[in-house]
């Protein structure tokens, strides 16, 4: 099932994609269930929004595949290696991702992402699907330089608008199937590799995270990016794609001048 999170006439709402319809829902689904309004909308309509907005944070693990610990030049790390995006960085497909005048180089990276459904802190791997509320896409933009001149990455990944996430949750999402994850900057493929590469899986992060941080439903996990990760400019259009989970799409631009 694909969950939408949309606008229309004004209003924020939630939806089931049926081809290129939505049903319309009478809440959100992952607090208020599958109760649907009766009515149908055009997806043409609508404005896809982030199909979640984390009520309290987004957990990130770097380096969770070799070939991109390798070319960052870093040995990859034994355990999940964790750090936080704020709420305020997420925004959704189309949305636009704001260049700060404080970095000259900004990188995508894209990646998998984990929606939180029910509260969850110490789970065991075995059962930490059961907190899965689906999936979407991510992509973890990074000030690049200004990661390697601070030493640690708060302000090089937190950025407003550094954290798109979308086009909609799937609730059924195959994890083992061998999905690929594609992203290109200006249609030109920049990454590509398989979700079935990741140094640590799915359930071992939220087990790992869940014993650190207690995850609350609408939480995000960014699960970590292939090697190809590369750099953007003002007017370049990034593409995260995963099979089975649709394409995100931002278009960078700079920030406005400050009064």
């Amino acid at each position: 099932m694909r969950v939408a999170r949309f606008s229309h006439d004004d209003s924020i709402r939630y939806g089931i994609l049926d081809e290129q319809e939505l049903v319309v829902l009478s809440g959100d689904p992952m607090f208020a269930g599958y109760d649907t309004t009766g009515e149908r909308v055009p997806l043409t309509d609508v404005t896809l929004l982030a199909p979640v907005i984390p009520r309290s944070k987004v957990v990130c693990v770097g380096k969770n595949y070799h070939d991109h610990a390798a070319e960052m030049d870093s040995e990859a790390p034994a355990e999940p290696l964790l750090f936080l995006k704020p709420n305020t960085a997420v925004i959704g497909p189309d949305d636009a991702i704001v260049l700060p005048p404080q970095s000259s180089r900004v990188d995508f990276e894209g990646e998998l992402a984990v929606v939180i459904g029910r509260i969850a802190k110490n789970v065991t791997p075995d059962a930490a699907l059961d907190y899965v509320f689906g999936y979407t896409i991510g992509n973890d933009v990074t000030a690049r330089d200004l990661q390697r001149a601070d030493g640690q990455w708060a302000r090089a990944k937190g950025f407003d608008t550094f954290c798109p996430l979308g086009p909609v949750i799937e609730t059924e999402f195959d994890l083992g199937g061998g999905a690929e994850l594609t992203t290109r900057r200006n249609g030109e493929v920049a990454q590509r590799g398989s979700i079935a590469d990741m140094i640590h899986s799915v359930p071992d992060i939220i087990a790992y995270a869940s014993a650190v941080f207690t995850l609350l439903p609408g939480d995000v996990i960014l699960t970590g990016t292939p090697a190809g990760v590369g750099p953007f400019v003002a007017g370049d259009v990034v593409e995260v794609a995963i099979d089975g989970l649709g394409v995100l799409r931002n278009t960078a631009r700079v920030a406005e001048p400050r009064p």
